[in-house]
């Protein structure tokens, strides 16, 4: 079963290099040639029936792993849950998923549209995970969605693919400090995502995490092609807890920032 894990995850990740060329460059600096191991992964859905979080969690299910952690985000009107594998080196899985229905009219409308194009099936395809965009959009619908919800407009230009990969700084041979990172990053030319501050959450939180901002990409709208944000490569150092086991969980506070980190920039 690790083997269809490793598998899994290795089409996810060649998959989201496509779209984001600089988490090559990224792995090779903090990883100094070596493999890096993989802390979690990020997807990010709509709540509803034909591809909702509990449709993106069953491919995850039947290979081992197990929901850990529940989580709400209300200004951004989001429920997402984290996912461990019983093989502890096995990445994470981080799924939200967006309530459409506290949503305006024109927005859900939106949405639906998008969904109903789509075989009430979807979710079963082996490659549902890393699939990209199964329906189409326009840009001025893309546009909509933008000035209400980046989340939204993220998910309709981009699909099921890993919003982004997250580095286990504790595995790490040569950094054992998150701002250590951060530096190596910058001075590499890279951009982090500042949102609450370049580190967000601490050691008494547990975990400390940092992001870049997302790498930019060419999306093939119904009416133009477009350049937008795509997705970004995440950090993250964890604290042992008071039972001395590392702590596995997230920070909500800490992951609402990192959402922003495919924030179009000006």
């Amino acid at each position: 079963m690790t083997t269809q894990v490793t598998e899994l995850f290795d089409n996810i990740w060649q998959q989201y290099l496509t779209v984001t060329p600089s988490a090559d460059k990224i792995h090779q600096l903090l990883g100094n040639g070596n493999d890096v191991v993989n802390d979690h992964v990020a997807y990010r859905t709509f709540n509803l029936e034909k591809i909702n979080l509990d449709k993106l969690a069953s491919h995850l299910l039947t290979l081992g792993y197990s929901e850990c952690g529940q989580y709400d985000f209300a200004a951004k009107k989001l429920t997402a849950k984290h996912f461990e594998h019983s093989n502890s080196t096995m990445p994470k899985v981080f799924i939200s998923e967006l309530r459409v229905e506290e949503f305006p009219e024109n927005i859900q409308k939106i949405i639906h549209g998008l969904v109903e194009q789509l075989p009430d099936n979807i979710s079963d395809q082996e490659n549902f995970l890393y699939m990209g965009r199964p329906w189409q959009v326009s840009s001025s619908d893309y546009e909509t969605l933008l000035a209400t919800s980046e989340y939204a407009a993220w998910l309709a230009a981009w699909g099921y693919r890993a919003n982004h990969f997250t580095v286990s700084i504790n595995h790490l041979d040569n950094f054992d400090c998150i701002v250590a990172v951060n530096n190596s990053l910058k001075e590499a030319g890279h951009t982090l995502n500042n949102t609450g501050g370049e580190v967000k959450g601490d050691e008494i939180v547990k975990l400390e995490q940092s992001s870049t901002l997302a790498d930019k990409a060419m999306v093939e709208f119904t009416d133009k092609s477009m350049e937008i944000p795509s997705c970004f490569y995440e950090f993250a150092k964890r604290y042992p807890q008071a039972n001395g086991e590392i702590y596995t969980g997230f920070v909500a506070a800490s992951a609402d920032k990192i959402f922003e980190s495919t924030n179009a920039v000006a």
